[in-house]
Order: C-alpha cells, then sequence, then structure tokens
C-alpha cells in the first residue's frame, strides 16, 4: 500500500506556526505533496527524517511554488512542464518511481473577473498534454490544487459562482476534458453522488465554520491504475491552511 498526501498550504512557514509538523508527522505519508508554499530557497529548514525532499520555487518572492517529500527515492525527479511561460511560477514537479509518475500541481487562477483566464486556458491545455505524454510511459498520478471545482456538487453554490474564478464554464469544460482523456477523479471514484465535502473555503464570511467551500484539490490517476485505487479521503478536521490536505491509497 502506497498513501499520498496533497494539501496547499497558503504558505508552509505559516502553516508551521499552525501544526503542519503535528499533521506531517502522524499521516505517515509515502508521499507528501504540498502547493503554495511562497519560499524561496533557504527560507526554511525543515528536518524530515526518512523522507527525500524536492522544491520547485517561483522566481518571484513569496508567491505560488511546490513541494514534494517521498520515502522512496525517486528514479529521476522534473521540474516544471519544459514550457518557458509556464515554468516561472514554480507549479509543477514529477516524480518518476519504478510503477508510475506522481506530480504535484498548483494550477494557475483565473483570479478577479477572470483576468488570466485564457492563460490558464493555455495552461490547462499543455499540462494535459505532458501528462498524456508522461503516460506513453507509465501510469500517472496527479494531485494538488487544481484551481477548479468541476460540477456543482463540488461547491456550495454553484449558482452564484457561476462566472467566477474555478467555476467557470470554460474551466469546468476543461477539466471534463482531463476525465475524457482517461485520468480519473479518485474521490468521485469512490464517491459519486457525496455531497457537502470540500476541500478549500474563503477566509472571509466564516466560511468554513459554515462549510461554505468548495472542492479543489484533486488525486486524478491513469485509467489502467483503477484495479489498484484503495481509498481517497478529503480530511476536512485538519486546520492550518485555507485548504484541507486530500489522500489517495494505492496498492
Amino acid at each position: 500500500m502506497k498513501k499520498m498526501i496533497s494539501w496547499n498550504v497558503n504558505g508552509l512557514r505559516a502553516c508551521m506556526g499552525k501544526g503542519f509538523m503535528d499533521y506531517f508527522n502522524e499521516a505517515q505519508a509515502d508521499i507528501f505533496c504540498l502547493q503554495e508554499t511562497k519560499l524561496q530557497e533557504g527560507q526554511i529548514d525543515l528536518e524530515l527524517e526518512g523522507y527525500h525532499q524536492y522544491w520547485n520555487y517561483a522566481v518571484k518572492k513569496g508567491y505560488s511554488g511546490t513541494a514534494l517529500f517521498t520515502k522512496e527515492e525517486p528514479v529521476s525527479v522534473a521540474y516544471g512542464l519544459g514550457i518557458e511561460e509556464h515554468d516561472q511560477e514554480g507549479r509543477v514537479i514529477t516524480a518518476e518511481f519504478p510503477e508510475y509518475y506522481v506530480i504535484t500541481c498548483y494550477t494557475p487562477n483565473s483570479q478577479d473577473g477572470l483576468a488570466r483566464l485564457p492563460y490558464r486556458r493555455k495552461w490547462n491545455e499543455d499540462f494535459l498534454a505532458y501528462c498524456k505524454k508522461l503516460e506513453e510511459k507509465k501510469p500517472v498520478i496527479f494531485c494538488g490544487d487544481l484551481n477548479v471545482a468541476h460540477k456543482e456538487i463540488d461547491l456550495k453554490n454553484p449558482k452564484t459562482n457561476r462566472k467566477n474564478a474555478g467555476f467557470s464554464d470554460e474551466e469546468r469544460e476543461d477539466f471534463t476534458k482531463v476525465t475524457e482523456a482517461g485520468f480519473i477523479d479518485t474521490f468521485r471514484y469512490f464517491y459519486p453522488d457525496q455531497e457537502g465535502i470540500y476541500s478549500w473555503w474563503s477566509y472571509r464570511f466564516s466560511a468554513r465554520a459554515k462549510n461554505a467551500g468548495w472542492r479543489i484539490d484533486y488525486f486524478c490517476a491513469s485509467e489502467s491504475l483503477k484495479d489498484r485505487l484503495v481509498s481517497a479521503s478529503i480530511h476536512t478536521e485538519v486546520m492550518g491552511s485555507d485548504h484541507c490536505p486530500v489522500e489517495l491509497v494505492i496498492s
């Protein structure tokens, strides 16, 4: 069994002060992926005994960034998508293991008024192509804050959010393309009709207390891994960020 966790920590240094290490130690994940670390190299000294650490930093300080911690040393590790316009923000780390790839991904936000939507759609297209290319060699598992609630069941207030970043028709269509390309949304694979389970809540309007959230953090896996999926969960009880950790266990 391999237990994988993904968490948008919304600033790792801040999260460290809100119980990050308690959860990390308790989780005992084989692979632990982070998004939105908001760090530059040398800004944190993280002692994680028994884990190999890989970091991808944004050029811009205090912004974006990803990390991947793994007990098993990968065969190889790659940073970014290999596309200049996408690789300035530290959004992707790919770790190759003998049986599959694991990717931690922090998808760009389309922003207020969908100002960044054209760029975001280009990213969606290029990221999917990147995953499909890797899949020619071996199966792919990608996880992270994908910044989209796919269906109405995936957020508390679908009607009022239809034209907002993360729930625009375009972003949802692009995620449908991901599932049509043969990637399984693992949480929905196990819980197709489960309502009211979210992974992100705005810091405003006491959204978390009211559970007015969005499910925008995912584990997606190649169709060929279907028979190896054991469980998927969303740890809504874990505090420390405006997102909570999501989990996948595979055999």
